[in-house]
């Protein structure tokens, strides 16, 4: 499938018109509320969707469809006897397989023997079975999540939804696929430079990496965040209302005040917002990929919004300095490897990840001063606009089986820049679509805000979404 989206999904009838499959958690909620659907009826349509797919996506690594049923099945009896845990019982939502489920190996994408197994859940996946959600199972990601592709040791290559030829994104690789090829509406991922929002700007989906500390973790480093992919505003909007709860096990976790969760869209006409179109490192935008952004910051600027360019704010030596101390942080892992094991991983991970043998001990330190650097730079850059608008990715989807949209390992990570500093600063950061290019590959727009401003944030993300002409908007029912 490469043609261009001529169609909202909004547009596209009554939840029992279209396949159980592709409707939203507010329309199973309302239809389990009402008795019109059960939640057994909605898994077995997503079971079907998922087998129907998934031997050309390979976006799952764990999917148990005994075990969706008898989830479904419990649901149902809740529903039935007017106590659901919450309204999204009974909805499903897959989960990423670095994100713990008790007794579920965790394996990060690897083909390293002995996988750890986690002895509980993570906070989300508390959160989300507290709810009464359906969890589908655990989704694929590259090795170590290290890669912005479905590259993988342990699960080969997992593939678009629009076309199998190109890239999923990563590292939330099988979670940008599932959410675009509708298993269901609801699918989490995490993100440390951009693996929430690439799977989103390359699959055309609405997708949020939370403000630090929003959404618990159960393994907090620098940068590291879980948000939702789905294929709407409204459908992210639902997963950050019930996974974005204090977690005592998250000990970098902030008082946040409650956000109120919403995808009612914001007036843009008050909003400050900025325009970002240079990076300041890593890869030129494509024009294509500036025109789309373009063309979204016009519309805020008719609705009444003040824009301004944004000059760049971070430079090559920061996101060079933060590519080599990833580098030095996974050659670690794989120097405690046994020989044979490192054999294992995948190829391009360790040509990665073994120039950090050559790092000095005080070059590391340099290194990780270039995040506070970073920290520093993009806190100062974003504080006078509500809103930042930039491209997610310089580029539209590569292909499937390329590890990186720059394929040699020796090079510094050119395609975060736009994405990256959030992670380090910790402001929240949106993507929804805004385009295409001539061939079809979707092209996102990032919104970032201040921290803390994430219902806000999805709020004029929604208002965009709901803004955007019709050749911005993905017709999903075309990838039916």
């Amino acid at each position: 499938m490469t043609e261009t989206a001529n169609q909202s999904p909004q547009q596209e009838g009554t939840p029992r018109s279209r396949g159980l499959h592709d409707l939203s958690a507010a329309e199973l909620s309302s239809a389990y509320a009402a008795g019109t659907l059960t939640p057994v009826e909605v898994a077995e349509a997503v079971i079907e969707r998922i087998r129907e797919r998934e031997p050309e996506l390979n976006a799952f690594y764990r999917f148990d469809p005994q075990d969706v049923l008898r989830q479904a099945q419990d649901s149902a009896e809740r529903w039935q006897a007017d106590s659901p845990h919450s309204a999204y019982d009974g909805v499903p939502c897959s989960i990423k397989e670095n994100i713990s489920r008790a007794g579920i190996p965790k394996p990060s994408g690897t083909a390293l023997p002995d996988p750890p197994v986690p002895a509980g859940n993570a906070p989300i996946t508390d959160r989300l079975l507290e709810a009464g959600v359906v969890i589908l199972g655990s989704t694929t990601m590259p090795d170590w999540g290290m890669l912005s592709s479905g590259v993988s040791s342990l699960h080969g290559v997992s593939r678009s939804a629009w076309n199998p030829a190109w890239t999923t994104g990563g590292s939330s690789a099988g979670a940008g696929s599932a959410a675009a090829a509708g298993y269901g509406p609801l699918h989490v991922g995490t993100d440390i430079g951009g693996s929430i929002r690439l799977p989103g700007t390359w699959q055309g989906l609405a997708t949020l990496k939370p403000s630090a500390g929003l959404v618990p973790l159960d393994a907090p480093y620098t940068g590291r965040a879980a948000g939702p992919l789905a294929r709407t505003v409204a459908d992210a909007a639902v997963l950050m209302g019930l996974v974005a709860r204090p977690d005592p096990r998250d000990y970098t976790a902030r008082p946040f005040p409650p956000q109120q969760w919403s995808a009612e869209p914001a007036d843009p006409a008050p909003l400050r917002v900025a325009l970002q179109l240079d990076a300041g490192c890593g890869e030129a935008p494509d024009a294509e990929v500036l025109a789309a952004v373009q063309a979204a910051a016009a519309l805020f600027e008719q609705a009444g919004a003040v824009v301004e360019i944004l000059a760049p704010f971070i430079d090559e030596d920061m996101l060079h300095g933060l590519d080599e101390f990833w580098r030095t942080r996974s050659y670690a892992d794989l120097e405690e490897l046994e020989p044979a094991h490192r054999e294992l991983v995948l190829d391009y991970i360790v040509r990665w990840c073994s120039r950090g043998a050559d790092v000095s001990g005080s070059q590391t330190i340099r290194n990780f001063h270039s995040i506070g650097r970073m920290q520093q730079a993009t806190a100062l850059a974003v504080a006078p606009y509500d809103v930042v608008l930039s491209p997610v990715a310089p580029m539209a989807a590569f292909p499937a089986e390329q590890p990186m949209p720059l394929p040699d390992p020796e090079r510094t990570m050119g395609h975060i820049g736009f994405t990256v500093p959030y992670n380090m600063s910790g402001h929240p950061a949106a993507t929804v679509n805004c385009g295409f290019t001539a061939n079809g590959r979707p092209i996102g727009l990032q919104l970032a805000g201040a921290v803390g401003s994430d219902a806000e944030l999805l709020r004029v993300a929604a208002w965009y979404e709901a803004a955007r002409p019709v050749s911005s908007t993905p017709n999903w029912s075309a990838l039916a």
